[in-house]
């Protein structure tokens, strides 16, 4: 699918749904997404950052760092801090690719990170548990989570699938990431970052609300054939930070709280709509993300109706950025289009 070409500034954008058969093609189609401004996604995680360590405090939470987690942190912040300064006036397509593919993967870890360590203070403010609720859903919709564990726990193979396909939540952005940097489509980059952001913040207030055992705990009453990836994480853990018995985060050793909805199903969607328009990703990356979907209501131990939930939360994650980019394309264009009709000249001195 070819893209139609307009020139709406200096910093022209790429339509978020061309083909990626021309990867550095710079041009935006009318109503395209605009460039989410860098200021913007900093404003937003300077707010959760403030906001996690309200809720920290209140839940008198600290944060735990092994020395080897300091030295590699501070190695990688200065690694960061270095490349970004020493490729910021990148002279040539690899210098800026190199530039973008820091910025890109960098701000995704950092929504990543602030989003496991704020379920902490959430589970703490959390209360009761919504698992009869979500199993009743579960019945509604006529599936058996305990019959889907079984086949799992009666198969190895499946087993090994099944982790290794919940576990590559972190290699489909690293390749989207990547490419959108080799391809110059920064505007798909941070429209990618704000969604993921954004559907974690929405699912950490959904959490909040209703938290859950999983149904491991809930409907295996002590009798577990086959331990998930996700184990009992939530039973064991929520009414320890509820109690203030459990007073630090460990970085090093996070553990996934959230049950409903489910965010591994949230980031799946994502991925998949991120890759649709790139024919070279497409595919392969469809392909992981429908695994990935299928592996977590055992290795995630969520209900079957965490999964639709996550869906949705991600969709309309991503209708609500496009629209916050649409408004900047706006934006940009009626700025240009002001700076053509009246041309600016400079002020005599």
């Amino acid at each position: 699918m070819k893209a139609v070409a307009l020139q709406v500034s200096e910093r022209s954008v790429s339509q978020f749904e061309i083909d990626a058969a021309a990867p550095s093609a710079p041009a935006s189609a009318a109503g395209a997404p605009g460039l989410i401004p860098l200021s913007w996604i900093f404003g937003a995680l300077a707010v959760t950052v403030a906001t996690i360590t309200l809720f920290m405090m209140r839940a008198d939470l600290g944060i735990s760092l092994s020395v080897d987690l300091k030295i590699l942190l501070f190695v990688y912040l200065v690694g960061v801090t270095a490349a970004l300064y020493y490729w910021h006036d990148a002279r040539t397509e690899w210098q800026r690719a190199m530039h973008d593919t820091v910025e890109h993967v960098s701000l995704f870890a950092l929504v990543c990170l602030l989003g496991t360590v704020a379920t902490y203070p959430a589970a703490a403010a959390s209360s009761g548990f919504a698992d009869a609720a979500l199993q009743r859903a579960d019945v509604l919709m006529r599936l058996d989570w305990l019959a889907w564990y079984g086949v799992v726990a009666a198969h190895p193979l499946l087993q090994l699938v099944e982790r290794f396909a919940y576990e590559s939540i972190y290699v489909s952005p690293a390749i989207l990431l990547g490419y959108f940097a080799y391809a110059g489509r920064k505007p798909e980059a941070r429209l990618f970052i704000a969604s993921f952001w954004l559907a974690a913040v929405m699912t950490i207030l959904i959490f909040t609300l209703m938290p859950a055992e999983g149904p491991l705990a809930f409907l295996s009453h002590g009798h577990f054939s086959y331990m998930p990836e996700s184990a009992l994480d939530q039973q064991q853990l929520i009414p320890l930070l509820r109690l203030h018995h459990l007073n630090s985060v460990n970085l090093g050793a996070l553990k996934g709280l959230v049950s409903a909805p489910s965010f591994h199903a949230a980031s799946a969607t994502l991925f998949i709509v991120a890759a649709w328009p790139i024919r070279t990703l497409r595919w392969p990356l469809l392909l992981l993300n429908l695994a990935m979907l299928m592996s977590t209501p055992v290795e995630g131990t969520h209900y079957f109706i965490d999964v639709p939930a996550g869906i949705a939360v991600a969709l309309l994650a991503m209708a609500a950025m496009r629209r916050v980019a649409a408004w900047f394309a706006l934006t940009e264009a009626s700025i240009s289009a002001a700076d053509s009709t009246y041309p600016r000249t400079p002020h005599p001195l």
